[in-house]
């Protein structure tokens, strides 16, 4: 892993990184398939997750005093038996098809909310619903850092504060990501090299989590949660495309 290309990608997945930690919408999920480009799926994203752990450390300052209890309540277990099914079966299920299905579930739940007339009405947070949500959720995250769009269909519909929403966000991921490590340094996903390269790129991933903070202060919420809609919606139908693909090719 070397040269101009590698670098400026790299630096890219790492500012897309922070910017999610920051509380952008979905734009991490962007990290692995650009780095991708220049280096296998399975190594970018053993390459990430040290940058997502760095990154997490600051959003969880940033966010210390935003979000839901309850929702991370329900969450946290379904997510931490997602990550489970994930290490069990990452020999078993391959990448594209998981995120194929994630991305099929992402774009129906947004363009039903892009098309309809009026807001839905706010939804409770509910164990049942939480605890299927959070394992795919985990499992996603789990396979490719793709656990965004699984949890966007179960919290967009509480109504959540702006501030709130992200702070959830955020902290949900950090305790994510830091279950991952274990099984991701089982499956020989974290060498020195990756760590080394890792400690380097963390630190305009940290720049960007507080880049990340500031635009989400000043975008208005409604602008934010439009935004969060349809990066939902390009994201999931990414994911289509590349399930998809090796089907005419």
């Amino acid at each position: 892993m070397a040269g101009v290309e590698f670098w400026a990608l790299a630096i890219l997945a790492s500012l897309l990184v922070g910017l999610s930690k920051g509380g952008l919408p979905v734009v991490g999920i962007l990290s692995v398939p650009l780095l991708s480009l220049v280096i296998s799926p399975v190594t970018a994203a053993g390459l990430l997750l040290p940058i997502y752990v760095v990154s997490d450390m600051f959003g969880l300052y940033a966010y210390r005093h935003a979000f839901d209890k309850r929702v991370l309540l329900i969450l946290i277990p379904g997510c931490a038996i997602g990550v489970a099914l994930g290490w069990a079966t990452a020999h078993v299920v391959p990448e594209t098809l998981v995120g194929g299905l994630v991305g099929l579930i992402g774009a129906v739940f947004a363009a039903n909310l892009l098309l309809r007339r009026t807001d839905p009405p706010q939804r409770p947070a509910t164990v049942v619903p939480g605890l299927f949500w959070g394992t795919l959720t985990g499992f996603t995250s789990f396979v490719s850092h793709a656990g965004a769009p699984p949890y966007q269909v179960y919290v967009l519909p509480l109504r959540l504060e702006k501030m709130v929403f992200a702070g959830t966000s955020t902290i949900l991921f950090a305790y994510v990501n830091a279950i991952k490590l274990i099984p991701y340094y089982a499956l020989g996903q974290l060498t020195l090299e990756n760590l080394e390269i890792a400690a380097w790129l963390s630190v305009p991933a940290a720049l960007a989590v507080f880049a990340g903070v500031r635009l989400v202060h000043v975008l208005p919420a409604k602008l934010f949660f439009r935004i969060v809609v349809w990066a939902l919606l390009a994201i999931s139908l990414r994911l289509i495309w590349q399930a998809a693909a090796p089907l005419w090719t």
